[in-house]
């Protein structure tokens, strides 16, 4: 079955985003993807959080067939795929921005930049479009 034809457990709005990315992994491959430009699959595996390389090729493969990635072919490493947001992909950040913020607030030990917050507090949009401009 292809994902698209995927049954959900409701059509409610959490749910539906959750099943799409609730999982451990996809929002950090997301995230890798958004902040820390990286593109390559062994990119994703030097994130400090130790994805192994099965979950990774599972969560890529997933975020693909779903419409949040893409996938080609480098063209200077034919053996090299780079990973890219789809604009469904990229229409995540604002949500993760909001979590960063959240985060930021109740975690004492964030190791988001303050600058970083204190530029999406003062002008989250101009922000998100500085995000998106490096995508």
């Amino acid at each position: 079955m292809k994902r698209s034809e995927r049954k959900y457990r409701s059509h409610c709005p959490i749910n539906f985003a959750q099943e799409l990315f609730g999982d451990k992994w996809s929002l950090l491959i997301i995230r890798d993807l958004i902040f820390k430009g990286k593109k390559y699959y062994g990119e994703f595996l030097t994130s400090g959080e130790k994805i192994s390389t099965n979950i990774l090729a599972d969560r890529l493969e997933k975020l693909e067939a779903d419409g949040l990635i893409t996938k080609t072919i480098d063209n200077k490493n034919n053996v090299k795929k780079i990973y890219a947001l789809t604009p469904k992909g990229v229409d995540l950040l604002p949500m993760l921005l909001e979590m960063i913020a959240w985060s930021a607030k109740y975690d004492d030990k964030t190791d988001t930049p303050a600058e970083f917050i204190q530029k999406m507090e003062e002008d989250k949009a101009s922000l998100i479009r500085e995000l998106i401009a490096g995508l």
